[in-house]
């Protein structure tokens, strides 16, 4: 039972700073959580514990947690690799001749995304932007990238909320450029898939 209370308030909180519900640097305490799931101090300690082991909350004693800031610099390096990563991975693709069975598999992916710029959602965005861009890693058959893709995720979906709170009208760019990527991979153009996905991260780098 302590284990699954310490797994939802484990949820319940990464979910929240992800979202950027909990800016970097505002404090957090286990009572917050606890009266918000009716939960007992001790699984949410437990919880607290393993978001600070992930880096997500730096917990300093007699302050309490606070939730770890994204620095510039770290932002900066999580878009490099990640644009670096999915890069190497859709030229593969496109090299192995896989591209439009790779673009068809991107299908769901597009038209969730499509409903939630429509409906104004932009965590049903969010969540739809990776799974696109985790479809195309998984895609490239590498197991190398998809555990650095995996290490990166968790900072990555924190950039995508913010690029979102900050440029709510991205939602239909980037539906376009995700369109353009589609049509990319449909043509086994890595070149071209390379150059939109450039812009396209680059514009995370904007909101920096």
């Amino acid at each position: 039972m302590n284990d699954r209370a310490s797994e939802k308030a484990y949820d319940f909180t990464k979910a929240a700073i992800i979202r950027g519900d909990y800016a970097g640097g505002a404090t957090l305490s286990e009572g917050e959580v606890c009266t918000a799931l009716e939960l007992s101090r001790t699984p949410v300690h437990e919880a607290f514990l393993r978001l600070g082991a992930e880096g997500l909350l730096s917990l300093e004693g007699r302050k309490g947690a606070v939730v770890a800031p994204m620095s510039p610099r770290e932002s900066a390096d999580v878009l490099e690799m990640r644009e670096a990563v999915e890069s190497a991975c859709a030229a593969r693709v496109c090299a192995e001749g896989r591209g439009a069975e790779t673009a068809r598999s991107l299908a769901a992916a597009l038209d969730e995304q499509a409903s939630a710029v429509v409906s104004g959602d932009v965590e049903r965005f969010v969540e739809a932007d990776a799974t696109f861009h985790q479809l195309v890693v998984a895609a490239a058959r590498n197991a190398v990238a998809d555990q650095v893709s995996r290490l990166l995720a968790d900072r990555q979906q924190r950039l995508r909320h913010q690029l979102m709170r900050v440029r709510p009208d991205r939602l239909a760019l980037s539906l376009d450029e995700h369109r353009m990527l589609a049509a990319a991979l449909a043509a086994d153009d890595a070149t071209a898939y390379g150059a939109v996905l450039h812009e396209h991260v680059a514009a995370h780098g904007g909101a920096l």
